[in-house]
């Protein structure tokens, strides 16, 4: 079975995301719920498909790492993919992102978001667990300044998620491990790059955080994402990721240039069959500029309980919110995003990417099927020994 025909029916189900793992039954996620479904892969498959994926030029580099983080447009479909090395052969982890382009409207967002982004520099955390939506979230406000303001816009992710076109912005995205080595790098070039805005895929290490809130305190609007249950959390996730010697110095950073801490979570409406974000907003008044640079943040929480006009929103608020709004924008089956520009030719690899480009090899064209998986039960099969390198051993 073709990687593409996998795609086409896991979108036809309306699944979010798709595993695939030799031996197992394909899994998709569908409204939160995972479920195994169709008949096991072979390693052999999951391999070709790989190889034809990841293309020969990076396949090395695979095989040192034993992961891989690219993004394809696959049967019109936009998926973020991490290719990986279990103990049975090669597995994949795929998103399946929307397939229009990502506005506040589109994703049923708050309007009052927009504001946030009319700032010329500050930094904005877009905060959440995995799967919330965060990255279409950013996208969103992203396309938000790129409908609206001639700024000059640079992205530095891993893997690209989403292809901006350049409306009254100027827009570069640039490919942690194809176009620059680390997001460190990618932030010191783009400081070189005379940018307005910044967006920063997501916050881990240290210098990574350290540069992004220089960027944001030199005249420039960042945004940038923290894996996060609440906003108070994602500020201390920041704060804690530094020694405890210059922690005093980060909060006071922190609480000059932020702008907005937007934390979501997405609940099943069943009466729209849709998923819808929740959220919860913080906005830095002086009272939380004050006990960010105190350490308080346990006292964040009651100001931001009582900081409705200061246009912050507590989960219940939010909820009272969605409960009255009556206009929901529910995406047709059918809808695709605008055409986007064609990739142009293949750049010559970087040393040691974390994820990479290959060319992709031709695929038979095959009638795509959209007939509803068949739900299978628990499947539990022990570990094949050997791993990858037995399985490479066996095609030789």
């Amino acid at each position: 079975m073709k990687l593409e025909s996998l795609i086409t029916t896991a979108r036809a189900n309306g699944a979010s995301d798709l595993h695939l793992e030799p031996a197992l039954p394909p899994a998709i996620r569908v409204r939160g719920t995972l479920r195994t479904a169709g008949d096991p892969l072979t390693g052999r498959e999951l391999l070709e498909m790989a190889k034809e994926l990841i293309g020969t030029d990076q396949w090395t580099h695979f095989l040192e790492r034993r992961s891989a983080d690219l993004s394809r447009t696959i049967q019109g479909v936009r998926c973020r993919i991490n290719v990986l090395q279990t103990s049975r052969g090669v597995g994949f982890a795929i998103r399946l992102l929307s397939s229009f382009q990502a506005t506040l409207e589109k994703l049923n967002l708050h309007p009052d978001l927009r504001r946030h982004v009319s700032h010329q520099n500050g930094l904005i955390i877009v905060s959440g667990p995995t799967g919330s939506g965060k990255s279409s979230t950013m996208a969103a406000l992203i396309q938000e300044i790129n409908v609206s303001e001639p700024r000059h816009i640079v992205t530095i992710e891993s893997p690209i998620e989403y292809s901006f076109r350049p409306r009254v912005s100027y827009i570069r995205q640039r490919e942690v491990g194809r176009d620059t080595p680390s997001f460190e790098q990618g932030l010191l070039d783009a400081l070189r790059e005379d940018p307005d805005v910044l967006m920063v895929g997501e916050m881990r290490e240290p210098e990574t955080m350290r540069l992004t809130l220089n960027a944001s305190e030199t005249g420039h609007l960042v945004l940038t994402t923290v894996h996060s249950s609440t906003c108070v959390e994602a500020l201390q996730r920041i704060v804690s990721a530094f020694s405890s010697e210059i922690q005093s110095g980060v909060r006071a950073q922190l609480a000059d240039c932020l702008v907005a801490v937007i934390c979501q979570r997405l609940r099943f409406r069943p009466d729209l069959k849709i998923r819808l974000p929740e959220c919860e907003i913080l906005v830095p008044s002086h009272s939380v500029k004050n006990h960010i640079r105190n350490g308080e943040f346990f006292k964040i929480i009651s100001a931001l309980e009582t900081g409705a006009e200061h246009g912050m929103w507590t989960y219940q608020r939010y909820q009272t919110w969605m409960e009255n709004k009556k206009n929901w924008y529910i995406p047709a089956e059918t809808e695709t995003a605008e055409a986007e520009p064609t990739e142009t030719a293949p750049v010559a690899p970087l040393p040691r990417p974390v994820a990479g480009k290959g060319p992709e090899a031709p695929s038979t064209p095959q009638k795509p099927n959209t007939a509803p998986l068949k739900t299978s039960g628990p499947i539990e099969i022990e570990p094949v020994e050997g791993g990858l390198e037995e399985l490479l051993k066996k095609l030789e």
